[in-house]
Formats: structure tokens, C-alpha cells, sequence
């Protein structure tokens, strides 16, 4: 049975698909054929073709021009890429959106049916258009991306012949223990200058492993994207295409003898200096590759075995070691996101039993990973500068290969106390500090916290007793409050019940917060006396406290004898350049909050009973429905 006559398919959304077939009734396709006589196959064929032409120009016609659609990418990025390379030995091209996130890259456009049919015929012969692509009238074209506006075009290259740079030399694999670069495997040598045919009986000259260490490298330039199999099929050739491209080259997608050395001397030259190791620590029980050009060993401080800088380079490595349990390798993971070094920015990944972190800012960039294995915790950690992410990454890649476990763990004795022991240490490590620390308490059952509108005025990221994120859904900033919702399912064990009844003066207060930021775990109580209702200047929604509070207890709950909650602490202020007393303090009247939270849709519980509790009871009542606010 004659095949179908197929111009069209390389793409979603393909605005035309030429395609006819010849049908014959099923099981007598055969003998149906052997009695149509020579003349009649011919007829059918050319039925068959003119019925193509005539779908074709259908929809060719009904938009001005035809354009040849050579290829789509699934993003922008692969897009320009490609793009570039076809822009490189054409003049004509040119690249749409075809919607959602696929991109055509696309030449013409042409007069008329006949000139691109000619056109993509001829382009096939010479090898540049793929075989699946077609013809189309662009209708579903959507926004051009290339030529942008004021883009520089390519120039076209002729792909006879392939200009070589100046001779490199290269190593194709990195030893257990490093080693200088030498010694490179006859197939990536240096050599004179190759034609396309030459460069192509030298690649068939490569191992299995050579195949994958181009492949490798041209992924760690940011080329290549798929699987590390020595296969050169059409993504390792459109690969060496972009980096013949970006390097100056004609872009056969054939590398020859000295591109490929080229390509694997940039690979490892990264590492020059680094002198990587295979250092193997039997007090931690780890052995993994380190780069000691770089780091040198400092000390031990369980649960680590520390690397810091040698030289003009500000690295680190952390060698992770320690006995443990699930429960303490998700505690390690908590405590590890509160580090300087590692910052918040980047991905967390966390299993049963093992954890990564990445994070980066505009100083440092680090990884981490450990792992749970027969009750004991082990791992890693890579701290380098931001910016030199090329080299970060291969020595992270190097270390996470060679990562090795041996018999042995981190005696936690190891290391004697000393007077460089601080709280905002962490096995010798600083730890991440907000910019500024309040305090809060829970409004409903749902988790919503009430706190001082100051302290989440400018916060790139607002935290919940330093491990729940959250984001600000109410600002008032007449009233001087704001509302927390946290990002993670809360359920308080305590939520505030607000005071309705007016208040005797003088009376005993308490006010729960946290006066030294996340340096005690619980809340401080301190307790003071309602000196008036109002305020100074008889204000109706404040009331005026005999009490010396510290900036860190302001968002806290003001409670009266019962454990009822009065109002909000405000934060002290300079108005007019007069400062008050020190125990002169404000807060927000209970009546004000529970109305402004209804406003929102948070219904606040309320009481009108005047009640006394003990301040032992009061205390647990504070811890259960005070909060540490941070901001970061």
C-alpha cells in the first residue's frame, strides 16, 4: 500500500499537516494492488500527490506567504539557541510563539507554495532542515522573538571546512586523588585542522566513555540537557551545534579533534589550583574529595570535622558526623537553614532518610548533604563564593560522587568548651540573624497572629517562633496592627479572649513578650499596673500602662488578673522629640483589635468576665499563645 505523503509533524499547534493516503479495504490490500495494472498505480499516485497540492494551497493561501517550519522547543531559551544556530548559515530566519510555551523556529516567508516547496527540498539535501519539517501559512504564529528589535544578526558560515582555534591540551577523567592535567588520551589531542568528513572518522574513533565526557562537558557549559549515554543522537548534535556557535565555529554539529579537546580542557580547567583529594577522616568516618588548594583542615566541632580557607579564596567544607535517629537528622536539617552560611534562597529537599540544601546570595553560595544510615548521621557541606558558580559546581558534583561512609563517628567530646563559645553560635558557625525580632499571639484557632504593624513594615520574609513562614494579610496603620497568617497548617493550644468590660485603673497587669528576641525559647512575663484607660491626650483607643517594657515585647499580649487580654503592646516612640518615662508604655484597646479582625474576617473571641488567675497559671496561658515575630 503506497505510504502517506507526509510534509508536516515536528510540533504542537502545526498549522497545516499535509498528508493524504491511498485506503484499501482491510486484508485486501494486497491482492487489491496486484490487479490495479501499471498505468492505474501510477494514477493513484499522482492522485494522491495532487490531492497534497491542492490541501496545501487550501491553507497556504489564506494567509500572505508560506513559511517552512524547521523545528519547535518546549522553551525560549532552547529556542534561541537554535534559533542562532539555523540564523548562522541562513539569512532568513526567523522564530514565533506557537502559545502556551513551545516556539517555532521557522524560515521565510516565501511567495508562494512552489518557491517553498523548492526551498525545503533544497535545504534537505544540504542537511539543514530535519526531516520532519514542513510547510505552513503562519496563522497560528503567535509574538516574533527573533530577529528581536536591535539584535545583531549572525553571520552565516560555510560548513565546508571548520576553522580550529590555537591547540589545547585536556584530561578526560579526574583520578580518585587528583592529579596535574597531562597525559591526555590520543582522541582528544590536539591536531590540525579537520574537515567536516575528517572530524567525523575521528569521532568514530571515540570510546563509550569519551562520547560521555563530551556530552558531560558540553552539559556543564550549559549546551546539553539530556541523558549522559555516549549517544550522539539529534540533542547531542544540536548540543555541539550551540557550543560550535558560541565558540566562533561553523556549526556542523560534528566537533573535531581540537573543538573536542577545547571543549573537556575548558571542563577541567576549573579545577586548576583546587587540588582535589581523596581525604579520608577516621575520627568522623567519612572520606570524600576536597579541594585542599583551597581549605585546609581547622578543627572539630561535633557534629562537625571544619575546613576554612587557605589563601585568598573564602571556602569551607563541614564534615557531618554524628550518632542519631530520624527525629535528629530533621533536627539537623532545622538547624542548618538557621546558619549564615546557608542561605534561605535555594532548594530543601528532605526524605526519610537523608536531606540536601541549596541556597545562594549575593556573598555565598553552599550545599549540603547528609544522610541516615545505621543510627549514624554523615555528610558533607561545600561553602564557596557567589559568582564562581562554574567551579562550585563541579567541586560539589566532585564531592557528592567520591562521598564515602567508613567505620567511625564524631565523639561529641572531641573537642573541649572554650571561651569562644557564644548563643548565636552554632558548633563554632554564626547564625542567620533577622533584622529584627517582636513578639506576637494567636487571634483564632486558624493560626492567625496579631503584632506590632512596625516590625513587619519591610521584611523580605516574615517568620513564626523562627521555623513556621508567614505573610501579612491585614496593616493598620492607624491602630498600629497587623496580621500574620502562616503558611503552614497551625493549631495554638491558647488563642486570646479579649476583654470587653471596662477595665478598674490601677489594677495588676502583665504584658507576655519576648524583651531579648529568640535568645529564650518562651515568652518573659512582666508585669506592671493600667495607670488610665485613655491616653495621654485622652485618646479613646489606647490605654496607658505603669510598666517597663523592652522593644521586643512590643505585639505582645497585655493581660489583666483573669488571663483576659486587655489590648496590644505598642512599641515606644519619639513624637516631637519628647521621650517618656521608661515605664510609661501604651497599648491598642481590645475593642479597637476585635473590631478591625472582624473587618478582616477573623472572628476574635471575646469575655466580660473580671477573674483572677495566679501568675503561675498566667504564665502557662502566656506560652501557650505568644509568639517570637523575626523578620528577615
Amino acid at each position: 500500500m503506497p505510504q502517506p505523503l507526509n510534509l508536516g509533524g515536528n510540533t504542537p499547534n502545526c498549522a497545516a499537516d499535509y498528508r493524504v493516503a491511498v485506503k484499501t479495504p482491510r486484508g485486501h490490500g494486497t491482492s487489491l494492488l496486484k490487479g490495479i495494472g501499471y498505468m492505474k498505480r501510477i494514477a493513484i499516485w499522482i492522485l494522491a500527490i495532487a490531492m497534497t497540492f491542492t490541501t496545501h494551497e487550501v491553507v497556504a493561501q489564506s494567509q500572505d506567504g508560506t513559511w517552512i517550519q524547521l523545528e519547535a522547543q518546549p522553551s525560549q531559551t532552547a529556542a534561541d539557541t537554535r534559533v542562532r544556530v539555523y540564523a548562522a548559515r541562513r539569512d532568513n530566519v526567523a522564530g514565533f510563539g506557537l502559545g502556551r510555551t513551545w516556539y517555532a523556529i521557522v524560515m521565510g516567508p516565501y511567495a508562494d507554495r512552489e518557491a517553498a516547496t523548492d526551498a525545503l527540498l533544497g535545504l534537505r539535501r544540504e542537511g539543514i532542515a530535519p526531516g520532519d519539517a514542513f510547510l505552513t501559512n503562519g496563522e497560528r504564529f503567535g509574538p516574533q522573538f527573533w530577529p528581536a528589535a536591535g539584535a545583531t544578526p549572525v553571520a552565516a558560515a560555510t560548513p565546508d571546512a571548520v576553522t580550529t582555534p590555537q591547540s589545547t591540551t585536556a584530561q578526560m577523567d579526574i583520578a580518585a586523588v587528583a592529579a596535574p592535567i597531562s597525559d591526555t588520551p590520543a582522541s582528544l589531542a590536539a591536531q590540525p585542522d579537520e574537515t567536516v568528513q575528517e572530524a567525523r572518522v575521528s569521532e568514530q574513533a571515540l570510546t563509550q566513555s569519551e562520547k560521555q565526557m563530551l556530552q558531560t562537558a558540553m552539559a556543564w557549559a550549559g549546551f546539553y540537557d539530556s541523558s549522559i549515554d555516549g549517544a550522539f543522537g539529534r540533542g547531542t548534535r544540536s548540543a555541539m551545534e550551540a557550543w560550535q556557535l558560541a565558540q566562533g565555529f561553523a556549526p556542523t554539529g560534528i566537533l573535531t579533534t581540537t573543538q573536542r579537546a577545547k571543549l573537556v580542557g575548558a571542563y577541567n580547567a576549573v579545577l586548576d589550583g583546587m587540588n582535589l583529594q581523596l581525604v579520608r577522616d577516621t575520627a568522623a568516618g567519612v572520606e570524600v574529595m576536597i579541594p585542599t588548594g583551597v581549605v585546609s583542615f581547622l578543627q572539630y566541632e561535633p557534629p562537625f570535622a571544619r575546613f576554612g580557607p587557605k589563601g585568598d579564596i573564602p571556602a569551607q567544607v563541614l564534615l557531618i558526623s554524628q550518632e542519631g535517629d530520624q527525629n535528629r537528622l530533621f533536627g539537623l536539617y532545622e538547624i542548618l537553614q538557621t546558619l549564615k552560611i546557608f542561605p534561605p534562597d535555594g532548594d530543601r529537599t528532605r526524605r526519610d532518610a537523608s536531606f540536601e540544601i541549596s541556597g545562594a546570595n549575593a556573598e555565598v553560595q553552599s550545599y549540603v548533604n547528609a544522610r541516615l544510615d545505621n543510627g549514624q548521621i554523615k555528610g558533607f557541606a561545600l561553602i564557596w563564593p557567589a559568582g564562581d558558580t562554574g567551579r562550585f559546581s563541579r567541586i560539589r558534583d566532585e564531592m557528592r560522587a567520591s562521598f564515602n561512609t567508613i567505620s567511625g563517628v564524631l565523639d561529641p567530646a572531641i573537642a573541649r568548651p572554650n571561651e569562644d563559645q557564644a548563643i548565636d553560635l552554632v558548633a563554632g558557625l554564626q547564625i542567620r540573624k533577622p533584622k529584627m525580632s517582636r513578639t506576637g499571639f494567636y487571634v483564632d484557632t486558624n493560626g492567625h497572629v496579631l503584632t506590632d504593624a512596625t516590625a513587619v513594615a519591610s521584611c523580605d520574609e516574615i517568620s513564626i517562633d523562627g521555623s513556621h513562614l508567614a505573610i501579612v494579610t491585614l496593616r493598620d496603620e492607624d491602630l498600629g496592627i497587623a496580621v500574620l497568617q502562616p503558611q503552614d497548617k497551625l493549631s495554638p493550644q491558647s488563642v486570646a479572649a479579649f476583654q470587653t468590660q471596662v477595665p478598674r485603673i490601677q489594677t495588676e497587669i502583665a504584658v507576655a513578650g519576648y524583651p531579648y528576641g529568640g535568645v529564650l525559647v518562651t515568652p518573659t512575663l512582666t508585669f506592671g499596673r493600667l495607670a488610665d484607660i485613655r491616653g495621654l491626650k485622652g485618646e479613646e483607643s489606647l490605654k496607658r500602662l505603669a510598666l517597663t517594657a523592652q522593644d521586643g515585647d512590643a505585639g505582645g499580649p497585655v493581660f489583666d488578673n483573669g488571663g483576659a487580654v486587655l489590648g496590644m503592646l505598642l512599641p515606644k516612640t519619639v513624637t516631637n522629640g519628647q521621650v517618656l518615662p521608661p515605664d510609661v508604655s501604651f497599648i491598642v484597646d481590645a475593642d479597637r483589635i476585635v473590631a478591625a479582625l472582624r473587618d478582616a474576617g477573623i472572628m476574635a473571641q471575646t469575655t466580660d468576665t473580671l477573674a483572677f488567675m495566679p501568675p503561675e497559671t498566667l504564665t502557662l496561658r502566656a506560652a501557650e499563645s505568644t509568639v517570637l515575630v523575626s523578620c528577615w
